[in-house]
């Protein structure tokens, strides 16, 4: 069983009715009790770091993730749940969770042409194997929102990478956590996919 935390982040609906199309009971709770029992978890959210992590420190959510990361358990990051996984954002600047050594960086484009936020389908080039990213080949297209992206200290941290005027992180991962700056949720069949490979992940 897969719990999804709500911590006023938005898109958990989609989520939810996503990891039910890919074969995955799921179901959503924003009590850190139950959280602190889950076996594995989505933190997905749309939406400010800031705002976010004011939630997650005053309902205790904050430790709750901590202290199932530190157990193993599996938790796959969406968007701003990829975001927040590291150490600090930009975005504020806000302390973050910290279960990467890095910070989340705001887009700094050169090509003026494009705009902030990145919206839309945009390629994923994996540059590291990992079991949720089994089966992503070349041209594979996921859906993105986003402003800011996740910025590791270390590159073995970092898994697959999408370009928008720039390489910019969009994978990244360590131990019994992994994470994404594209929504599975929203990203037709290969989401799903991905959905159902992290229904089977065991953290490793």
């Amino acid at each position: 069983m897969i719990t999804i935390i709500d911590y006023n982040a938005g898109n958990i609906r989609s989520v939810l009715r996503a990891c039910k199309e890919a074969g995955a009971e799921a179901f959503i709770t924003n009590d850190p009790k139950t959280a602190a029992q889950a076996t594995k978890i989505i933190f997905p959210g749309v939406g400010a770091a800031p705002s976010a992590m004011k939630y997650l420190k005053e309902s205790g959510m904050d430790a709750a993730l901590r202290d199932a990361f530190k157990a193993g358990v599996p938790i796959l990051g969406i968007c701003l749940g990829a975001q927040i996984g590291l150490e600090s954002s930009e975005e504020g600047p806000t302390e973050c969770l910290g279960l990467i050594p890095g910070k989340t960086v705001r887009f700094k484009l050169k090509d003026k042409m494009l705009k902030i936020p990145h919206i839309g389908w945009n390629d994923v080039k994996v540059l590291k194997a990992h079991p949720l990213l089994d089966g992503i080949k070349e041209g594979d297209q996921f859906y993105f929102v986003h402003s800011f992206y996740p910025n590791p200290a270390s590159r073995e941290n970092i898994y697959a990478v999408s370009d928008y005027g720039e390489d910019f992180c969009c994978a990244i991962g360590f131990k019994n956590y992994f994470a994404t700056q594209f929504h599975p949720e929203k990203s037709g069949r290969l989401g799903l996919e991905f959905l159902e490979r992290f229904k089977g992940w065991e953290g490793k």
